[in-house]
């Protein structure tokens, strides 16, 4: 986060939690949680950051690294991507779409400079260039008025998920039926967000955490990196995973475990009345070999308690405990059922 934007955040009377640079609220926590089930909220992503990735090979060399097809991402579309190890397990999860003539991967702001040193790597003599977008800042809109709100921050709503529309040097994604982001130089941001809170009330970071978890949008941080084969996510399900598409990093146990039906772990939402948080640990008095789960993203719940996307495995999930087998229990429920 730049200091500008920081300082903006807190004139705008976001509280920031000892040294984090992640909005915990903006004066009262329990109030926006709820504003963010009944109405409609206004978030800096301060989690997220971007990588532009330009040139001549940004397609065929992004092609060749995430696990969708991005031969065939159009103008004004985004897609789930993920970026897996020689074996297979996701060091990155991204949201790509295109944009001026060259792609934009949103990813989890922890791994942003291992992830771009690491791809830097593998361009070798592809004419591509890779550049985090310090300039860029990411809101949030989401709930009933979110449509309303953009409109009057002058930007268009667009009509499908995973489509975006572009107004001068800001992008808007819809994410979903209710939710968007809003991608903007940092030098616009004060502005657009004092247009969008007009309808939109200013949340902290938990609430988006919170309305990701409703979404089971799974985001790959620094606590889970290199946790899960994608299906374990049920990243194929959202079309972050492309089958019909030629090698990529781990595609071969990708495709392995999708054909041979042997994914025995998959996303479920938690609901704990203990904290929870990316990276926990979850076991099963069942199971003494090995823990059951883990914890993907984790927020308060508006009802009370604590609410999780963990990836668990099938068979333990109705008697898991937090952290051993003696820790608190933990509800489970499947985001796609079988």
């Amino acid at each position: 986060m730049t200091p500008n934007w920081h300082s903006f955040l807190e004139s705008a009377d976001a509280r920031f939690v000892g040294a984090s640079s992640e909005p915990s609220d903006f004066g009262d926590a329990a109030g926006e949680l709820k504003a963010a089930a009944e109405a409609t909220v206004l978030v800096p992503l301060t989690h997220l950051a971007i990588i532009e990735a330009s040139g001549e090979d940004a397609k065929s060399f992004l092609h060749s690294q995430l696990t969708s097809d991005v031969n065939h991402l159009a103008e004004q579309q985004a897609q789930h991507a993920g970026w897996c190890t020689a074996k297979g397990r996701m060091q990155a999860s991204f949201l790509v779409w295109r944009e001026s003539g060259s792609y934009r991967l949103a990813l989890a702001a922890d791994l942003l400079e291992a992830t771009q040193k690491r791809l830097q790597m593998f361009v070798l003599r592809a004419k591509v260039k890779l550049a985090a977008s310090s300039d860029q800042v990411v809101l949030g809109v989401a709930g009933a008025q979110a449509v309303e709100a953009l409109a009057d921050a002058g930007l268009a709503a667009p009509v499908d998920p995973l489509a975006a529309t572009v107004v001068g040097d800001v992008t808007v994604i819809r994410l979903d039926a209710t939710r968007f982001w809003v991608v903007a130089p940092v030098s616009k941001a004060p502005v657009l967000w004092q247009a969008l809170s007009v309808k939109a009330r200013p949340a902290g970071l938990p609430v988006w955490r919170w309305l990701d978890v409703q979404a089971a949008f799974p985001l790959v941080t620094l606590a889970t990196k290199e946790e899960f084969v994608p299906q374990m996510a049920d990243f194929e399900k959202i079309g972050g995973v492309s089958f019909h598409k030629g090698c990529y990093p781990g595609q071969e146990i990708v495709a392995r475990t999708q054909y041979l039906g042997k994914v025995k772990r998959h996303l479920y939402r938690l609901s704990s009345a203990s904290p929870l948080a990316a990276g926990d640990e979850l076991f099963s008095p069942d199971n003494l070999e090995t823990a059951s789960g883990k914890v993907m993203s984790a927020a308060p719940s508006p009802a009370g308690g604590f609410a999780a996307l963990a990836v668990v495995q099938s068979n333990y999930a109705a008697s898991l405990r937090l952290g051993s087998r003696d820790g608190a229990p933990v509800a489970a429920a499947a985001v796609n059922p079988d």
